[in-house]
C-alpha cells in the first residue's frame, strides 16, 4: 500500500494518487492485443479496424445520455476543439473560475479570446453570483470546472447560462463518474469535456472527450480535431459544408489508447465508489478536529471521491499541520503530489501562473491582448486578488488525494497523524 521511500526513516503512506492505473488488468492487455494482432492502430484505416474510438464515443453517449461524441488526444485539445466549436475567438470573453487547470486559461488565450476570472463558493467551484455579476456584452461562453471531484451548484450555474444566453462547457476532467442530484457531470452543458491522462478515475495515459446534442457543434467539433473538416460515414473527409470548413489540429484519438479507456469504462463507478467510500471514512474520522472544516459538497453522493480539501483556521494552522503529517509519513513517493497546503497546488491556482498573471501574448504582436477588438478587457487583471474568495480558502487550506486502493490501517494513522499535528502546539 505505501510507495517507494524517498531518504526519510518514516515511511511514506498514501499510495500514488492514479486512480485508474491501480485497475488495469486482463481487460486492458486484451483490448490492446486486439488492435496490436488486428495491425490496425490508426482510427480511420488499417488492416482490420477494431474500432475501439467509435465504442467508446457510442459509451460516452449511452452513459451521458448525450446525442454525439468525440474521442480526442487529451483534455487540453478537448477545450480548444469545444471553444472552435463555438467560433469563440476575438471579440469575445470566456468566463471561467480561479480554481482551475492551466489548459482552461490556455485554450480562450490561444484561441484570441480574452480569459475572465469567476470568484468560488465554499464548494472550490464557480460562484453563482460572481459569474451574474461578470456575465456581459463580450461573454460568449462560461467554462465550469467540477474541480477536486465534485461539482458546485451546477444547476444554479447552468440555468444562468441559459437565462443569459451564453453557452455552458463543463469541464470534467477531475470529476469523471461523478453525478449531481442522479445525473452525471458532461450532462448538463452544451459541450462537455473529459480527460483520461494517468492522473484521472479512468485512463490511459492520455486522450480526452467532447460531448454535446447539438449536430452543428458535434461536426464542427470534429473538423477542428480533425483536418479541419467533418468525415463521411465510410471515414472520408467531407468539404460540403461551408460551415464546416475550418483549421484542424490532428487531435485524433489513437486506437490503441481508445482499447485502453473501452476497458477502463466499465470500471468507472466502482473506482468512484471506492474513493468515495474512503474519503468519506477519513473526514467521518477528522470531524471534530479544533480548528479543522471540510468544502462544502452539495451532493455527497455523487462526489467522485477522488480529493479531500480541508479549511484550516488560518494558514499557519495549515501549513504547521501539513509539516507534521508528511514528516509522520502522511506522502506519496517521489512522483506523487499529495498533502499539500493548497497554494502549493501550482497551476491549478490562477496566480500561479505566471503566463496568465503578466499576460504573456502567444505571438509577437502581443495578441489577443493587443487585439483591437479585445480593447474592453484592458483593466482585467490576474494577480492574486481577484479572486478574493479562493485566495482566502487556498491560504489555508489544504488538500488529499484518496487513490482507490487506500486501506482502512492506512486511513486509520492518517487521521491519528492529522489529529495529532492539530492539537499539538494549540
Amino acid at each position: 500500500m505505501s510507495a517507494a521511500n524517498t531518504g526519510s526513516e518514516k515511511q511514506e503512506l498514501i499510495p500514488y494518487e492514479w486512480p485508474g492505473s491501480y485497475y488495469f488488468g486482463e481487460e486492458e492487455l486484451a483490448a490492446v492485443s486486439e488492435v496490436l494482432q488486428a495491425r490496425s492502430p490508426y482510427r480511420f484505416y488499417g488492416h482490420d479496424l477494431q474500432n475501439y474510438a467509435d465504442r467508446l464515443e457510442s459509451a460516452y453517449c449511452e452513459r451521458l445520455g448525450r446525442r454525439h461524441a468525440l474521442a480526442v488526444n487529451s483534455g487540453t485539445a478537448a477545450l480548444s476543439i469545444a471553444l472552435g466549436a463555438l467560433g469563440v475567438g476575438p471579440g469575445d470573453e470566456v468566463l471561467l473560475p480561479g480554481y482551475m487547470w492551466v489548459s482552461c486559461v490556455a485554450s480562450v488565450v490561444r484561441a484570441g479570446a480574452i480569459p475572465h476570472l469567476v470568484d468560488v463558493d465554499d464548494t472550490f467551484c464557480m460562484a453563482t453570483e460572481d459569474l451574474e455579476r461578470k456575465i456581459g456584452p463580450h461573454t460568449r461562453a462560461v467554462i465550469l470546472v467540477h474541480m477536486s471531484g465534485a461539482p458546485g451548484a451546477i444547476n444554479q450555474v447552468a440555468e444562468a447560462c441559459r437565462r443569459r444566453g451564453v453557452y455552458l462547457i463543463e469541464d470534467c476532467a477531475q470529476a469523471n463518474g461523478a453525478k449531481f442530484q442522479g445525473k452525471p457531470v458532461g450532462s448538463f452543458g452544451d459541450l462537455a469535456v473529459f480527460s483520461f491522462q494517468l492522473n484521472k478515475n479512468i485512463t490511459a495515459g492520455e486522450g480526452g472527450m467532447v460531448v454535446c446534442d447539438d449536430e452543428r457543434l458535434y461536426r464542427r467539433a470534429w473538423a477542428c480535431h480533425d483536418m479541419g473538416y467533418p468525415r463521411t460515414r465510410d471515414g472520408r473527409l467531407d468539404h460540403s459544408d461551408p460551415d464546416c470548413q475550418l483549421w484542424g489540429q490532428g487531435s485524433r484519438y489513437a486506437e490503441l489508447l481508445a482499447a485502453v479507456v473501452s476497458a477502463q469504462l466499465p470500471k468507472l463507478d466502482a473506482i468512484t465508489a471506492e474513493m468515495r467510500r474512503k474519503k468519506y471514512n477519513l473526514r467521518q474520522k477528522l470531524s471534530g478536529i479544533p480548528d479543522l472544516a471540510f468544502r462544502r459538497i452539495i451532493d455527497p453522493a455523487g462526489d467522485a471521491g477522488s480529493f479531500l480539501i480541508m479549511i484550516w483556521k488560518d494558514r499557519e494552522v495549515c501549513l504547521r499541520v501539513v509539516e507534521r503529517t508528511r514528516e509522520n509519513g502522511i506522502r506519496p513517493g517521489e512522483w506523487g503530489v499529495n498533502n499539500i497546503p493548497m497554494t502549493e497546488w501550482g497551476l491549478h491556482i490562477y496566480y500561479n501562473n505566471a503566463s496568465l498573471v503578466n499576460k504573456r501574448p502567444v505571438n509577437e504582436a502581443g495578441r489577443p491582448w493587443s487585439d483591437p477588438l479585445n480593447g474592453f478587457a484592458e483593466g482585467y487583471q490576474y494577480r492574486k486578488g481577484a479572486c478574493p474568495v479562493l485566495d482566502d480558502l487556498i491560504d489555508r487550506s489544504s488538500l488529499l488525494a484518496i487513490p482507490p486502493v487506500l486501506g482502512g490501517e492506512a486511513i486509520n494513522r492518517i487521521a491519528e497523524a492529522f489529529r495529532k499535528a492539530a492539537l499539538r502546539g494549540r
